[in-house]
């Protein structure tokens, strides 16, 4: 399977920047996904790639072949760079079977009824819905629908696959299945997935690397595990994760951090300037409660779940969010203590950016 490098890609809009000089690397096998709000530029980039869209500046390459470079004139269309593109509207066709489908493109491209009849059985078992092959659209679940689009999009055996928010058109339990097989697919498959949504959840649970984006920039690109423990920016640490991170002003000095009417020792994991006007974000599961703890605030509403309860605090007038694991409960305003566990990030005010990650106490 190909890398894709893209290297200094712009895209404008007549005086609208939709990417502003865009640098990424996805390497051979990854599981990549484009993640940021409405119209931060994550189609427009993943429409360059594929060549459904022609970038202003800058070249891209996929699998060591330039397949549009700005400077030389180079542009590939789609059917040229062995690419398959799974749209948010499945596509399919409604008067044809699921097997007429997914046999539809191998036609096109003028297989022999023989290899086509093997390779759709094949994709027909690989996504499991072998016994669907004769029903139309029509007679399917949006499930079902969904591996049919994914059947076909894969029939040629394109190098990268693109996806489009596809899962966006499903119910939230068929959402959580489809993220499953999604993941078992790309180790089936063994290849390059590019995927594009604005939910964190998804980006956290499909992917071997997010990239996410702000206005067509990048904001970071790393391990989604790696971006929710160490948010580059403000930005990025109030999109990843849900419950969201929380922020409170602070001061620093001397080793003494002050915010939300609480005073802490800060004991930072490495060596850094930080400056005295400071942001503290601290994880919602990394606040625990308990009879024994240091700090002391009021409950302001609790939302049970079953398996965890979210509980917003009100702290000396500053609101934190805490995770509980487990079904537990607490009536509005009992007075309850709490401590910082694990550690808290310290971003610069003035700039958003991450200065470091520490220990408060």
């Amino acid at each position: 399977m190909p890398e894709i490098i893209l290297e200094h890609v712009s895209k404008r809009f007549e005086k609208f920047v939709a990417v502003d000089d865009l640098n990424l690397e996805i390497a051979n096998n990854d599981f990549i996904t484009l993640l940021g709000p409405s119209g931060c530029g994550k189609t427009t980039t993943l429409r360059m790639i594929a060549g459904l869209e022609t970038p202003t500046e800058g070249r891209i390459l996929i699998g060591g072949k330039v397949v549009f470079d700005a400077a030389k004139g180079i542009n590939l269309p789609p059917i040229k760079r062995d690419v398959g593109f799974l749209f948010q509207n499945y596509a399919l066709w409604p008067h044809m079977t699921v097997y007429q489908n997914i046999a539809f493109g191998l036609e096109n491209l003028k297989w022999d009824k023989a290899r086509i009849r093997a390779r759709v059985n094949e994709l027909l078992k690989l996504m499991r819905i072998e016994e669907f092959e004769k029903r139309y659209p029509s007679e399917l679940s949006g499930g079902q629908q969904q591996r049919v689009a994914i059947a076909r999009t894969l029939a040629p055996g394109p190098k990268v696959l693109f996806m489009d928010e596809p899962l966006s058109n499903l119910d939230a339990k068929l959402r959580m299945e489809m993220r499953a097989e999604l993941k078992r697919l790309h180790k089936d498959t063994d290849s390059t997935f590019v995927y594009v949504t604005h939910d964190q959840l998804e980006a956290m649970t499909l992917s071997t690397r997010v990239c996410i984006m702000k206005n067509g920039l990048l904001q970071q690109y790393a391990p989604p595990l790696v971006m929710y423990n160490d948010p580059a920016n403000l930005f990025v640490a109030d999109f990843m994760g849900n419950p969201s991170m929380n922020f409170t002003d602070g001061t620093y000095e001397n080793g003494t951090v002050t915010f939300g009417g609480l005073c802490a020792r800060f004991t930072p994991d490495e060596k850094a300037e930080i400056p005295r006007d400071v942001v503290v974000g601290i994880r919602p599961e990394y606040i625990t409660l308990s009879d024994q703890g240091a700090y002391a605030g009021k409950v302001y509403s609790t939302l049970p779940s079953g398996m965890e309860t979210t509980v917003k605090l009100d702290v000396n007038g500053t609101p934190l969010t805490a995770v509980v694991f487990g079904d537990v409960d607490w009536p509005v305003d009992t007075e309850v203590r709490f401590d910082f566990t694990k550690s808290a990030l310290i971003y610069d005010k003035a700039s958003g950016n991450r200065i470091t990650r520490g220990k408060l106490s």
